[in-house]
């Protein structure tokens, strides 16, 4: 082999050495990047408040977070299966219930914002006001429109205790469509057919599709909405990873977690108020 082959085929090597090197690196890289699975309510997803909550979490801690997005009962229902480390919903009824039965640990307070009734401008069935009952006593009289979210998650189950605090045990006009959707699904529906639909404030300020739809029920006492955070127990199931869960946990709860939600604005409007320390 003369000199210059020789040449190409050390630079070769070299290359090939330095390839594999980088992928060695890189697949030990990824393999070391400890991560936790976090089931969580589509309202904080939605609303684009992870989009900047986890990214500083992961700079403090090196910890990725999964996010599974779904409604809070099905949420709920993944730690009972023990197919999540870390519950992030807002159901607190629920969530007082699932510590009881000993699948979570602690339940911790993290941050709070409130429901709003949305609907048309127009608003045919006169509901404007602070009242949601007597707003919702009018849209069953009245057989208005309404998109539920009728998919198990906390403000499904808050429309359902309104809609009893209404005198409706069951709603059942021809107008109450249930759509077994998000958040920003049922919007949009509500959007397309002119109906009222109860949302969540923060999906409802990064909801862009807004059609004609108004805020037309805020301020009740009653649409107040507190959001929590608990850990899988790893004693029903010992795949959780309790230590960088716990560390998520602390992390939002403490004061530069807090900091983070609380700096979370839309068009100058903050979306969420944490309340942990209270």
């Amino acid at each position: 082999m003369n000199g210059l082959n020789m040449k190409g085929s050390l630079v070769s090597s070299i290359r090939v050495v330095a390839l594999a090197s980088l992928v060695f690196a890189a697949t030990v890289s990824t393999a070391q990047t400890p991560s936790i699975v976090m089931a969580s309510t589509t309202s904080t997803e939605q609303s684009g408040l992870f989009g900047v909550l986890l990214p500083e979490f992961k700079k403090a801690s090196g910890i990725d977070v999964k996010v599974v997005s779904v409604g809070t009962g099905q949420a709920i229902d993944m730690g009972r299966r023990g197919d999540a480390d870390v519950l992030f919903v807002h159901d607190q009824v629920a969530e007082e219930k699932v510590v009881a039965e000993g699948f979570v640990l602690k339940r911790f307070a993290v941050m709070y914002n409130d429901f709003v009734l949305i609907g048309p401008a127009a608003d045919p069935a006169q509901v404007k006001g602070k009242d949601i009952a007597l707003a919702l006593q009018k849209i069953n009289t009245t057989n208005a429109g309404f998109i539920s979210r009728g998919d198990k998650s906390g403000t499904h189950a808050a429309e359902l205790r309104y809609w009893k605090t209404a005198g409706v045990t069951v709603p059942a006009f021809a107008n109450y469509k249930a759509c077994g959707c998000g958040m920003g699904p049922a919007l949009n529906m509500a959007a397309s057919l002119g109906a009222y639909v109860l949302a969540d404030r923060g999906t409802w300020l990064s909801f862009k599709n807004r059609a004609d739809l108004a805020v037309l029920v805020e301020g009740d006492s009653r649409l107040f909405n507190q959001y929590g955070v608990m850990v899988v127990n790893p004693a029903k199931y010992p795949q959780t990873k309790v230590v960088e869960s716990q560390k998520f946990v602390d992390w939002v709860t403490s004061p530069v977690g807090q900091a983070v939600i609380a700096g979370y604005k839309i068009n100058g409007e903050q979306l969420f108020f944490p309340n942990a320390a209270k």
